[in-house]
């Protein structure tokens, strides 16, 4: 049987594309993305890795061997740490202190992803948890190395591209992957298609999140 990662990237090659073409990535890549863009996305961001962590918390809980445990407790403590520390240089460069981040509420497409991801991963099964949080590792990554092949020199952000598009971020990707595809081996059909769908919804609410941010969006009431 085909791994599930390869039939869910391929069931999803034209939400990746979308993504991979969409404004936000293109002015980034270009070094021409507006600033007042960017710090809406890396507060919107630094908010969801919150809930990204617990998820992953969650993951390590409903893990069925140690080792499991182990990778997805640390990958639960770099969403929280280490990459919140690219978006507090970022956020010393643009002046957003801590009381600005925490009076900032999550917009609507960040609180819908972060809630999507916190619902799953409470009252999903193992499986399916892994299934939703593997797209913001994979396309991540994939954008991450798309843009550094095309950005410009110079790049006012050039941090965030290092960071996805470094060894370090492809490594955990990779072990993600492989838990995932691990976890749907001896699924059931009824079950890999439930992976399926966790993992559509999550690349639908990347695009989701790319694009409110290149339109700044807010509650409108």
């Amino acid at each position: 049987m085909t791994a599930f990662s390869a039939q869910a990237w391929a069931r999803n090659a034209d939400a990746y594309e979308a993504i991979r073409t969409m404004p936000f990535n293109a002015e980034l890549a270009a070094g021409t993305l507006s600033p007042a863009r960017f710090v809406h996305y890396i507060v919107q961001d630094a908010h969801y890795l919150i809930g990204f962590g617990r998820a992953l918390a969650l993951a390590a809980a409903k893990a069925p061997d140690p080792d499991r445990i182990v990778q997805f407790a640390r990958a639960a403590e770099t969403a929280i740490v280490v990459e919140r520390s690219l978006h507090g240089g970022f956020f010393r460069d643009h002046g957003i202190d801590a009381r600005t981040f925490a009076q900032t509420p999550l917009s609507p497409a960040c609180d819908h992803y972060v809630s999507s991801l916190m619902a799953t991963a409470y009252g999903e099964p193992y499986e399916v948890v892994l299934a939703a949080l593997l797209p913001c590792f994979w396309i991540y990554a994939e954008v991450g190395t798309d843009i550094l092949s095309r950005a410009a020199s110079a790049n006012p952000y050039q941090a965030w591209i290092d960071t996805y598009a470094g060894e370090e971020f492809a490594t955990a990707v990779a072990q993600m992957i492989a838990a995932t595809d691990e976890a749907a081996a001896d699924a059931s059909p009824s079950l890999r298609e439930r992976m399926h769908r966790a993992f559509t919804r999550a690349t639908q609410l990347e695009w989701m999140f790319w694009d409110g941010a290149y339109r700044e969006a807010r509650w409108p009431v």
